[in-house]
């Protein structure tokens, strides 16, 4: 569009000197490439949804494999009029496997975000960690600078030739802060399996990845209310160790 003055011009406009000319050109945003990585999706309806997290991929950040790029290409179009493009309202290390829950509205993320900052999320975890520890406890070092909470609770344990003893211990964080469960074993001393940032020199497992799996989330659904408790299946990388240990299971 071309404005003389101020006015749309036309072919029929003319220019006698000293106009002020104005050309406005629309702006073409290329389409974003879209990210096709397979999930699974565990739950979903019109507001959010639950799906699985592979280990080795980030849940957001600046490249284009994450968890955020993928949602579109796997998740149904919400076709509610706040609809917005799907975003995850939790973390998971791009090591740790487990379920995320996803807002689809822009009202529905706004409530998530609300119940897990009231701490009404139930998230309970897995990990395999090393050492004798006791066989449970609340830990509550400092994480981030900020108060955290973390409570643990030892369900097997076996003997390894390697590293001792290895203990499956169930976590539920009370808090959610930057690796917060994985500081918090490390600091008694009980390191998780395969942790190369906070394992014990000589003790860390290479190439078979973080024995940390986020098992099951318990809410109540913003919208509608419902009662959701929703559990992934165990890691079969964990049965090889603990073969006779089968979580409690429940779904919605």
């Amino acid at each position: 569009m071309i404005k003389v003055n101020g006015i749309c011009a036309s072919t029929a406009t003319w220019i006698n000197g000293g106009e002020t000319i104005t050309l406005y050109a629309v702006e073409v945003v290329k389409p974003k490439r879209p990210l096709i990585f397979p999930l699974n999706v565990l739950i979903e309806d019109e507001h959010l949804a639950i799906i699985h997290k592979p280990a080795g991929i980030e849940v957001s950040g600046n490249s284009f494999k994450t968890i955020s790029n993928a949602l579109s290409q796997n998740l149904k179009p919400s076709g509610l009029v706040d609809a917005t493009i799907p975003q995850p309202v939790h973390r998971l290390d791009y090591a740790t496997t487990g379920l995320l829950l996803v807002g689809k509205t822009s009202s529905s993320i706004r409530a998530l975000n609300k119940l897990f900052e009231d701490k009404e999320v139930d998230k309970t975890y897995y990990a395999i960690t090393i050492g004798q520890m006791d066989r449970q406890g609340i830990i509550t070092d400092i994480v981030e600078g900020k108060e955290a909470k973390s409570r643990f609770r030892v369900v097997d344990t076996v003997h390894s030739d390697r590293f001792g003893s290895l203990n499956l211990v169930e976590l539920k964080p009370e808090t959610g802060r930057r690796h917060q469960l994985r500081k918090h074993l490390a600091g008694i001393g009980n390191p998780i399996l395969g942790d190369k940032d906070y394992g014990t020199e000589g003790l860390i497992l290479k190439g078979k990845g973080l024995y940390l799996h986020a098992y099951s989330l318990h809410f109540i659904h913003p919208i509608t209310e419902e009662h959701i408790h929703q559990a992934d299946e165990f890691p079969s990388r964990f049965s090889k160790i603990f073969p006779t240990y089968r979580p409690p299971r429940r779904s919605y």
